[in-house]
């Protein structure tokens, strides 16, 4: 299996499949609307829009497991990004990252991954994997780790 072969649900409930990103670069990232950590939006939509020309992607996964922090229903989630952070970069429906309901993409990313801090469990919002061209897990940041410092790792990927 790989992450080319799985799927999710855009915001607007459509099904996305993985396999469409075959041969580009990804930034998988959990996300929170409320969260402490929210203007990474506006850092993952820059560099989302400095990059995408070069085959290169930000998806970002809504979660509401972490306090509360995503609360809105999926069509507001998206607005408020759009709005309060200027996002054009695509959002799935809110899903889970943690626990028995953990959605199939996050659940691999973490089987396929280096642990983070607190083992493969997402420990907060807006952990982030970076994904090759090729469907390889290059890397996972902690929440804390400014996007803009991943720069270079992005860079890398696209020569």
């Amino acid at each position: 299996m790989s992450i080319y072969d799985l799927s999710f649900n855009d915001s607007k409930g459509h099904k996305i499949e993985m396999s469409q990103y075959k041969g580009k670069v990804l930034l998988l990232v959990n996300t929170a609307t409320k969260c402490g950590l929210a203007p990474q939006f506006k850092i993952l939509e820059d560099i989302y829009q400095k990059y995408k020309n070069k085959d290169f992607f930000v998806i970002g996964f809504p979660c509401n497991q972490f306090a509360n922090q995503e609360p809105e229903t999926n069509e507001t989630m998206a607005e408020t990004c759009q709005i309060n952070f200027g996002v054009t970069f695509l959002l799935s429906e809110k899903i889970y990252v943690n626990g028995e309901n953990t959605h199939p993409v996050f659940a691999y990313l973490k089987d396929n991954s280096k642990s983070g801090l607190f083992g493969k469990k997402i420990k907060w919002n807006f952990t982030k994997f970076l994904v090759s061209a090729d469907g390889t897990i290059i890397k996972r940041y902690s929440p804390t780790k400014n996007p803009k410092k991943i720069e270079k790792d992005i860079e890398t990927l696209l020569k």
